[in-house]
């Protein structure tokens, strides 16, 4: 069947139920006229329809069939006001629906409710694309009519179609909701509703309350999970298992249930558990590549990388989730120790959102096997090959190169990505990095004022000129006012607090140094931040708390040159 309508055939559809002879009001056949007799001349009608309507919506279902939506939707939204038709009124909403025409939606849908009050659909139709319109409180009347008629209702979607609407609108509708619920205070749909609407309005608490004082929410799916979210979401994850595992025996075939379920143990890091969950959802459903992949991930997690070899393996054979799986094969490789196996894999990884996940692995894997050359081949072939990825390509080179100290490689690596593509600001901003590693500070500045010229609100690019004159030069009011203008672009970025903490404490502001870099320290528990707070605070006389705060950072980073340096220069030893 083609893109049309798939329209029914006309007559039968349009004459519905009753017949194509000419009726009386009262629904009994005329008198028979005879030819000394003759009826008085009017308008022929056919059915309920004039001749006029029948001809209108003959051409919108021919319209249809050659794919004139337009001019279909046009002759049946005209019809359907003319006549107040239920059929016609329910066609122009379907067809509107299809071409997403929304004023012509919601009008078609308004008539079919009203002139078929008895059909759920109708009711239903028109409070979705009532709440669609923004009209909150017409939309819970016609919900409220499915609602007695006992038929699934969309109070989820209402609530969740306020979500980008004023406060004001979200207290009315949270009214209304309150309004049913006296009427049906034990009626799940609601339920979730409500609980979905304090949700997105940062009422979880509330929300949660809720579902948990009716007992609804833990025997209907919708609230049950939702109740199982919240539950999470305030660090009561264990909670929430007990109530998924109860949900699974009331719906034992309800996937959502078993796989919010497995996730959960997920979530608790109880990675067997999960294993077999996910195993058993497999084992259910065999077609859904999803689970499938889902469950590969959790065998990675759960280091059993046979089994998750074998399920990367499977989904590879039926042609789903293909890059993704080559990736975590080359993945689990590598923890296997097989690096030639996962070279191949990630060789194998086509464009897309983990291809340079993967260009980066061989690069590292190549690198630390002492095979520069070939990492540089393949790295230069997929340039080639994939020219929409040749920047972050020379990104890669570079910085694996710079990582194993190999700075003029990586130099020359940069040089080369510049002459393609000289003004690209990231390629710009890593050659100044690595002239601050190369004692090039001119090139440095050179290159980050080149970037400020064009932008000059890059927070990123202000910090790290601003940082740089700070620590490695004696021009400290121009390196605060650089800093300053980044910190009121970004005040959160711990790179800057710590900035703003070095600069003040070469300026001799201790305290304002101090606080600075000890929120830094508090986003970002990096050994550099650790370093520097440590020296203000020994500059303070503070040694006792500055030692504790490198021993700390010497925890996480026993080999870091920067606090070994600090210490050899503040203490003549390069440990505590």
């Amino acid at each position: 069947m083609n893109r049309s309508l798939a329209l029914l055939t006309a007559l039968a559809f349009l004459g519905g139920c009753q017949t194509l002879a000419p009726s009386a009001p009262d629904g009994t056949p005329p008198v028979e006229e005879t030819a000394a007799t003759p009826a008085p001349k009017a308008p022929q009608t056919y059915a309920s329809f004039s001749e006029e309507t029948l001809y209108s919506l003959l051409a919108a279902e021919l319209a249809g069939q050659r794919n004139r939506f337009d001019i279909a939707l046009g002759n049946y939204v005209q019809q359907a006001n003319a006549t107040q038709d239920a059929g016609v009124a329910e066609r122009a909403f379907r067809i509107a629906e299809y071409l997403g025409a929304d004023q012509a939606a919601l009008d078609s849908a308004l008539i079919w409710a009203k002139n078929a009050p008895e059909t759920l659909d109708a009711q239903r139709a028109a409070a979705v694309q009532l709440a669609r319109a923004g009209r909150y409180d017409e939309a819970m009347q016609y919900m409220e009519k499915v609602l007695q008629g006992q038929g699934d209702t969309h109070f989820d979607f209402l609530a969740l179609s306020a979500a980008e609407t004023d406060p004001d609108t979200r207290a009315g509708l949270l009214q209304s909701f309150d309004r049913l619920l006296q009427k049906y205070p034990e009626n799940g749909q609601l339920l979730f509703g409500k609980a979905l609407l304090l949700h997105q309005d940062n009422r979880a608490g509330e929300a949660l309350e809720l579902l948990e004082s009716h007992d609804s929410s833990a025997s209907e799916v919708p609230p049950l999970l939702l109740r199982a979210r919240l539950l999470q979401g305030e660090q009561r994850g264990e909670e929430a298992l007990p109530l998924l595992k109860e949900g699974i025996k009331l719906h034992p075939d309800d996937k959502r249930l078993r796989l919010a379920y497995a996730r959960q143990l997920v979530e608790l890091q109880r990675m067997d558990e999960a294993k077999s969950e996910f195993a058993g959802l497999v084992q259910q459903f065999p077609d859904d590549d999803d689970l499938r992949f889902s469950l590969a991930l959790v065998c990675l997690e759960a280091e059993a990388w046979d089994e998750a070899i074998l399920y990367l393996d499977e989904l590879v054979a039926r042609g789903a989730h293909v890059d993704a799986a080559h990736f975590n094969l080359g993945r689990a490789y590598e923890e296997r120790n097989e690096p030639e196996s996962a070279l191949i894999e990630y060789g194998l990884v086509g464009p897309g959102s983990d291809y340079l996940a993967a260009q980066m692995r061989q690069s590292e894997i190549l690198l630390d096997a002492n095979r520069a050359d070939e990492a540089a081949a393949r790295l230069n072939k997929a340039r080639e090959s994939q020219p929409d990825y040749a920047i972050q390509l020379y990104l890669i080179e570079a910085e694996s190169l710079a990582n194993r100290q190999r700075t003029e490689e990586s130099w020359q690596r940069i040089q080369q990505g510049l002459e393609q593509f000289p003004d690209d600001t990231n390629l710009l901003y890593t050659r100044a990095m690595l002239a601050e590693k190369r004692g090039d500070l001119p090139g440095l500045e050179r290159d980050l004022r080149s970037i400020l010229e064009r932008e000059p609100d890059n927070a990123t690019v202000l910090n790290a000129l601003g940082y740089t004159l700070a620590d490695r030069t004696t021009r400290y009011d121009e390196a605060r006012q650089l800093i300053a203008k980044a910190y009121a672009l970004n005040p959160d970025d711990p790179a800057t607090l710590d900035s703003m903490g070095w600069v003040n404490y070469r300026l001799g502001n201790l305290e304002e140094a101090e606080r600075y870099l000890r929120l830094a320290l508090e986003k970002f528990p990096d050994h550099e931040v650790a370093a520097h707070l440590g020296e203000v605070l020994w500059a303070q006389g503070k040694q006792k708390e500055a030692r504790k705060v490198w021993a700390a950072a010497f925890k996480d980073e026993p080999d870091s040159p920067i606090l070994r340096g600090t210490l050899l220069r503040l203490t003549g030893s390069e440990t505590l």
